[in-house]
């Protein structure tokens, strides 16, 4: 499943091609791709076309493209935006405007820009997990931003339930210390709680555990203060390094808005990387089921205490 770096990098390609853009026509070739809009596919059609984007944000794994008011639909205190999430195969691609459908393609917006004219934005999606809405933004708690690329304090309802991912400037780095204090949880568990912090899914888990010398499955309260702090700057150095590198491309599912990979999976360490040598001290890495997935470690650098 995409997560934080990967999700960023369509975010950031989007962001200069979307923002101050024109929704002209919305055709959604499959409504599965639907699945958390409250309306029809044509009730989404109409509530898109001739609404501007604003802007280009991200909360952890979702996206969201902020919309202009519609006074058609009266709408809503803090305005309207079109949420994304990719799931396991979703991809959002850039294209000219008129090009040919995309293989698994699921929804296409056309846009004219004031400056890059007539574009494509295509929803494509092989497995069909991922999906995009229109949904009512809420008031952020702390009132700081919504997430990345966003300075308006809200975030739609769909996303609200979302903790703050590592990197955004609002993130409680004390109190995702307390919750971790509080829990008995295996730590990569609790790595992998959307509500305690977003955007780290099993790959980022694996890698972030492995540069802390921790083992994955030590039950989060018996991390001192030191090594959770430990733990919290490898995760950030660990997403920040797969951000800038482009994501993780294990195949071309995982691909930016030009359809291009990113080359992180060249940087990990233990991470699929079963049976061979640690990096650091040469043990095999080893790989535990975990959760309906895998962990990955290294036995004698992250020993189970």
């Amino acid at each position: 499943m995409p997560e934080l770096p990967e999700v960023e990098v369509v975010r950031a390609g989007l962001a200069p091609a979307v923002r101050g853009a024109r929704i002209v026509a919305v055709t959604v070739q499959d409504d599965r791709a639907l699945t958390r809009h409250a309306g029809s596919a044509v009730d989404f059609e109409t509530r898109l076309v001739d609404r501007s984007v604003t802007g280009a944000a991200r909360r952890g794994k979702f996206l969201w493209l902020p919309l202009s008011a519609d006074a058609r639909l009266g709408g809503t205190p803090l305005g309207e935006a079109l949420v994304g999430h990719l799931g396991m195969s979703g991809q959002l691609l850039l294209r000219e405007s008129g090009a040919p459908i995309e293989r698994h393609e699921r929804v296409r917006l056309d846009i004219d820009h004031p400056v890059h004219g007539e574009l494509a934005v295509v929803f494509c999606d092989q497995r069909t997990f991922g999906s995009l809405a229109i949904d009512a933004q809420v008031a952020t708690p702390d009132r700081a931003p919504g997430g990345w690329g966003t300075d308006a304090a809200a975030v739609p309802s769909q996303v609200a339930h979302i903790a703050r991912d590592p990197l955004d400037p609002a993130f409680d780095d004390a109190r995702w210390r307390a919750q971790l204090a509080r829990k008995d949880s295996a730590i990569k568990r609790v790595l992998l709680d959307q509500t305690v912090a977003s955007g780290i899914g099993n790959i980022y888990a694996d890698e972030s555990l492995w540069a802390a010398r921790i083992h994955p499955e030590t039950p989060a309260r018996l991390l001192s203060a030191r090594a959770a702090t430990r733990l919290l700057a490898e995760v950030r150095a660990v997403l920040e390094k797969a951000l800038a590198e482009g994501g993780t491309s294990f195949d071309a599912q995982y691909v930016n808005v030009n359809g291009q990979a990113g080359y992180f999976a060249h940087s990990l360490n233990a991470y699929g990387r079963t049976g061979l040598a640690c990096p650091r001290c040469g043990r095999p890495i080893r790989r535990d089921a975990f959760m309906n997935r895998s962990s990955h470690y290294c036995s004698r650098c992250q020993r189970r205490r």
